[in-house]
């Protein structure tokens, strides 16, 4: 009974904050538009029963998915978003590694004020974090100020608005989910190994790129989806910083549901999305399933 209550609690937790509300989009997505609260028309009604649900089959349509495929605005939003999710991960794992890297070889009594201040951004508001940025990016920001000062430039960059702004955006939010687990890699990682590696004849460039860099594969792995999966769909941040020239599924979904009030090609954009998702999310579970087994 115990080992039966330890299973289904997760199982529990995945039906009630996954699968329902992904049942609950799909039927919705499977709707027709209508000018009404809500401004949909079910074409599903369960209180009419056996009868209604073969009904519902028989005249079972994909139209909001078909609709999709008519503007090239949706597939450019998917293509975009994974093309900027892409970038930014390699972004914040080229910030992050030297970070977690330092952490790992600092003295111990270190490394826990190290941490603290890895995870104390995580006490502020992540809209407020963003939207601060807003206020350095800008043309009469900080940064610009601060460049115009020592003589850098001649005149404002044009930072705010475009897909730069993202870009540091997304690292700097996502940064802490890259430096964790490497360096929850890099601390486990046997120091006698690099000694034996200089001892046969490596440099210290050779043993960090031949030894600290596989051993560490599995962090680099799992830092790397934990930024890419939510960065796909993300909103806040290319709302705030970025122009009318950034283009994310994210924002497309929003203004779907909030602006055009069609809810049904909403949810559409939203299923395509967590399809998508899927490969990475299966993907990331294989991976901490073989850790697991390695460490076992």
């Amino acid at each position: 009974m115990q080992r039966f209550a330890l299973i289904a609690l997760p199982y529990f937790w995945l039906l009630a904050l996954f699968l329902v509300p992904f049942l609950i989009v799909l039927k919705i997505s499977l709707s027709d538009v209508a000018l009404a609260i809500p401004p949909y028309t079910p074409t599903l009604d369960l209180s009419g029963g056996w009868g209604a649900f073969k009904e519902f089959l028989s005249g079972l349509d994909f139209e909001n998915f078909e609709f999709l495929t008519t503007d090239d605005l949706y597939w450019k939003a998917y293509l975009s978003s994974v093309q900027i999710a892409t970038i930014a991960t390699i972004l914040t794992l080229i910030a992050a590694y030297p970070i977690a890297y330092g952490m790992a070889n600092a003295p111990d009594h270190w490394r826990p004020t190290l941490m603290m201040l890895v995870i104390l951004p995580f006490w502020t508001s992540f809209l407020i974090r963003v939207y601060s940025w807003v206020g350095i990016l800008s043309n009469e920001g900080y940064l610009n100020q601060f460049l115009l000062g020592i003589g850098i430039i001649s005149e404002p960059l044009t930072i705010l608005n475009t897909n730069t702004a993202v870009y540091i955006g997304i690292v700097y939010t996502y940064l802490p989910f890259m430096i964790l687990p490497i360096y929850s890699a890099l601390e486990r990682l046997d120091g006698s190994l690099l000694e034996a590696a200089e001892d046969l004849g490596c440099s210290r460039a050779s043993a960090f790129w031949l030894v600290t860099i596989p051993l560490s594969k599995n962090g680099i792995i799992a830092g790397c989806f934990l930024v890419f999966i939510p960065t796909i769909g993300e909103f806040v941040i290319p709302s705030l910083l970025g122009g009318s020239q950034t283009l994310m599924i994210g924002k497309v979904l929003w203004e779907e549901f909030f602006n055009n009030r069609d809810w049904p090609v909403a949810s559409a954009v939203a299923v395509i999305l967590l399809l998508i998702l899927i490969i990475p999310i299966v993907l990331f579970q294989r991976n901490e399933q073989k850790q697991r087994e390695a460490e076992g």
